[in-house]
C-alpha cells in the first residue's frame, strides 16, 4: 500500500472547495507519458495553477501502473524545481469497477472516479457507495457520475446523451457520499463531437437548477475539449485526414467554470495539439528521426493550449 501523501500529492477535497467559492475550475489533463505530464506541470507552474494529472485505464495499461505512480512523485519534484509547489492531484479517470478503484489507491492515487452511470441506478449507488466507503479510509476523494456522455474515449464508449435528471442528484450524493459529481449537460468524449453547421450548447439550465438541489457541491464536466479549429486545419495540412468537427465553445466552459463546475476534463485537444506538432516536423524535416526533435516540439504546444486553458477557458491561474 502506498500512501499518495508520501509522494507528496492532495485529494482534491480543499482545492474543489476553493474553486466553488472562487468561481474557477480546476484543470484535468490527462496524461500517458513524460511529456505530456512535462507540458502540464510547465504550464500550471508557469500559471500557478493547481492540477488534476488524470490517468485512464487505458493509459495506466499503456504506461504502466508503478511508472505512474513515479512520475506523479516526480511531478511533484518538478514542480518545486521550476519554483512552485502547486497542488498536484494523481486522479483516476472513469473507472469502471471496484477493484480498479482499489488497486488504483494502493498504487498512491490520491483521486478516483467510479463510473456507474450506464448501470441502473440503484446498482450505480451501490457501487458508488462501496468505492466511497473504501477510499475514504485513506482519504481519498471520489466522483460518481449521474448521466451519460455521448462519444469515445479510450475505453468509453455512448452512442447517444442521457442528460443528468436534476431530481437524482440530491439523493445519490447523500446516499454515496462522494465527494463531487460528474454531470451530463451536452458535452461529449473525444475530438468528433458536432459536426459544421451543428450548434454545440451545454445545458447551463439543468447545471443551474443541479446547483440549486446541491449547493456548493463540486460538480464535474466531462468531455470539455474545444477542438480548436486552426489546430484540426495544421493537421489536415501537414497530411492528417481529421474529419471535420466542432467542439464544446470556450466561452460556455467560462461560464460553467464560474458556477458550482470546479473540475473541467481535457484530453483530446491536448491530443490535437501534440499531433499537430509531430506531424508538422515529419513532414517538413523527413530525415529526422530522433524522438526528442518531433516530441520536443510536440510538448511545447501542448504546453502553451494548457496555458490558455488555464488563463482564458477555466480560470484557475494564481490560484495554487
Amino acid at each position: 500500500m502506498i500512501s499518495y501523501k508520501d509522494l507528496g500529492l492532495v485529494n482534491s477535497r480543499e482545492i474543489f472547495a476553493k474553486a466553488v467559492k472562487g468561481g474557477y475550475a480546476i484543470p484535468a489533463f490527462n496524461f500517458n507519458n513524460m511529456e505530456q505530464m512535462q507540458a502540464i506541470i510547465q504550464a500550471c507552474v508557469e500559471t500557478k495553477s493547481p492540477v488534476i494529472l488524470q490517468v485512464s485505464s487505458g493509459a495506466r495499461k499503456y504506461a504502466n501502473q508503478t511508472l505512474l505512480r513515479y512520475m506523479a512523485q516526480g511531478a511533484v519534484e518538478y514542480a518545486k524545481e521550476l519554483g512552485c509547489n502547486i497542488p498536484i492531484v494523481l486522479h483516476l479517470d472513469h473507472g469502471d469497477t471496484f477493484e480498479l478503484c482499489k488497486s488504483c489507491i494502493e498504487y498512491g492515487f490520491s483521486s478516483v472516479m467510479i463510473d456507474g452511470s450506464k448501470l441502473p441506478y440503484d446498482e450505480n449507488v451501490a457501487l458508488t457507495k462501496r468505492v466511497v466507503e473504501y477510499a475514504h479510509k485513506f482519504d481519498v476523494t471520489v466522483e460518481g457520475e449521474l448521466g451519460v456522455l455521448a462519444g469515445v474515449e479510450d475505453d468509453v464508449h455512448a452512442e447517444k446523451h442521457t442528460y443528468t435528471q436534476p431530481e437524482e442528484v440530491e439523493d445519490f450524493v447523500k446516499k454515496t457520499g462522494v465527494d463531487s459529481l460528474a454531470i451530463s449537460i451536452g458535452t461529449s468524449h473525444g475530438a468528433f463531437k458536432f459536426k459544421p453547421g451543428q450548434k454545440p450548447e451545454i445545458r447551463l439550465d439543468i447545471l443551474h437548477e443541479i446547483e440549486k438541489r446541491i449547493p456548493g457541491f463540486p460538480i464535474v464536466l466531462h468531455g470539455s475539449s474545444s477542438v480548436p479549429q486552426d489546430i484540426v486545419a495544421e493537421i489536415n495540412h501537414y497530411g492528417g485526414a481529421l474529419k471535420d468537427s466542432i467542439g464544446i465553445p470556450e466561452s460556455q466552459l467560462r461560464e460553467a467554470a464560474k458556477s458550482a463546475v470546479c473540475k473541467i476534463n481535457i484530453d483530446s485537444d491536448g491530443r490535437l495539439a501534440m499531433t499537430a506538432a509531430i506531424r508538422k516536423v515529419f513532414v517538413e524535416q523527413p530525415a529526422e528521426f530522433d524522438p526528442r526533435k518531433y516530441l520536443g516540439p510536440a510538448r511545447d504546444k501542448l504546453k502553451e493550449l494548457y496555458k490558455h486553458k488555464v488563463v482564458n477557458v477555466l480560470g484557475s491561474n494564481d490560484k495554487a
